[in-house]
């Protein structure tokens, strides 16, 4: 929820403070940058202190970043708390992962994961539209103070989970082998991990990246494109809302698909349409046809729904899977951040609807690497 509530309003904030269309995008674009940097002291501070405490962690650095985005009258200091907030999801979205791909079983994972996928999307249909209502009663700074209160929630919430059993292991382990299965996790190395599954991390790795690359995109697309036909701030939230709607049905059959069928079936279907919406997107010239685009940008996003981390979870060894896990979520993050900044670098020198065609053929490219390395079934 609290990406939910701040998305709609971060680029207009930027704009309100005289930023350029392509300095507001690179303003949204510091979410993904401070997660980017952030994920490897993430993965070894989760695989140090455990996932309750760095999710608790995690929540309260992220207030005190709102709190600095709320008193923000600069460019700079807007960007400094824009960049913390990232750097707290970074942490908490690592150890959350961490935690439920040890706490399910395996039959299971594609489920669990893409349920997790759609809580978030229930905040990002919940907060948008909650967000609107606080806008309207205590102005823009009110998407920022609905953010806080979520956090505060996430982090309590975080603190009462019980601990895993250990670190790399499965709470079912027993015995010598879960006895000693906690040291390698702790003391693996990034840099071994790294040459240990080269290959999962350049081939599906990539893909993943490409897929937080268009989902990254979306999110600087939507509000820009909209300020560019005229929309308001309410109204963009609204559309958000909608959106997140579409997002939060679909959670659940996707993870079924994948556990059942396998991964490929959601994966290249997901990439296929989101490329789709992207491409129709600066065809759009009022408030119903920018609406429609939106939700089919909605429905693509819905179907993948988890499918990173799913991807993710299957390639991680279970010794050392807050290590692995650090250097999947730095390669997504990459995306993330870099999606964004293509898009506002694209549409500084050639507009914003070429800049909206590029994050589109990231999409098929995605979807091209997926129908080569991910298995049918």
């Amino acid at each position: 929820m609290v990406e939910g509530a701040i998305y709609p309003i971060l680029a207009l904030s930027a704009r309100n403070l005289g930023a350029s269309i392509a300095e507001a995008g690179v303003i949204v674009s510091l979410i993904g940058v401070g997660a980017l940097v952030n994920n490897i002291p993430a993965a070894l501070l989760t695989a140090r202190f455990g996932e309750r405490l760095s999710m608790t962690g995690a929540a309260l650095f992220t207030i005190f970043a709102l709190l600095l985005c709320i008193s923000a009258s600069s460019l700079l200091t807007l960007a400094a708390g824009v960049f913390m907030v990232g750097m707290a999801l970074a942490v908490f979205l690592l150890a959350r992962q961490t935690y439920l791909t040890d706490a399910v079983p395996v039959a299971m994972r594609a489920r669990a994961l893409s349920t997790l996928g759609g809580v978030m999307r229930v905040g990002l249909f919940v907060g948008p539209f909650i967000s609107a209502g606080v806008m309207q009663l205590m102005g823009p700074d009110g998407a920022y103070w609905l953010a806080a209160v979520a956090a505060a929630a996430a982090g309590a919430l975080a603190f009462t989970l019980p601990d895993l059993p250990s670190h790399g292991q499965t709470p079912s382990a027993t015995g010598q082998g879960a006895a000693s299965s906690a040291e390698p996790a702790r003391s693996k190395k990034m840099g071994a991990i790294w040459r240990e599954y080269q290959h999962s991390f350049l081939t599906l790795g990539f893909g993943c990246m490409l897929v937080a690359a268009i989902r990254g995109s979306r999110q600087i697309v939507i509000p820009l494109w909209a300020t560019h036909i005229s929309l308001d701030a309410a109204t963009v939230s609204l559309v958000y809302g909608a959106m997140g709607a579409i997002d939060m049905l679909l959670f659940y059959p996707a993870g079924k698909i994948m556990d059942r069928y396998g991964r490929f079936w959601v994966a290249v279907p997901c990439m296929t349409i989101m490329a789709l919406a992207l491409a129709l997107m600066p065809l759009t010239t009022g408030f119903f046809s920018f609406l429609l685009v939106t939700l089919l940008l909605g429905f693509g996003n819905g179907i993948g729904s988890g499918l990173v981390m799913t991807i993710g979870a299957d390639a991680s060894p279970s010794h050392a899977r807050p290590q692995f896990l650090g250097l999947w979520r730095f390669m997504t993050d990459t995306g993330s951040c870099g999606g964004p900044l293509l898009v506002s670098t694209v549409a500084g020198a050639a507009g914003l609807a070429a800049g909206v065609f590029t994050a589109s053929a990231l999409g098929l490219t995605a979807a091209a690497i997926f129908w080569k390395f991910l298995p049918r079934r």
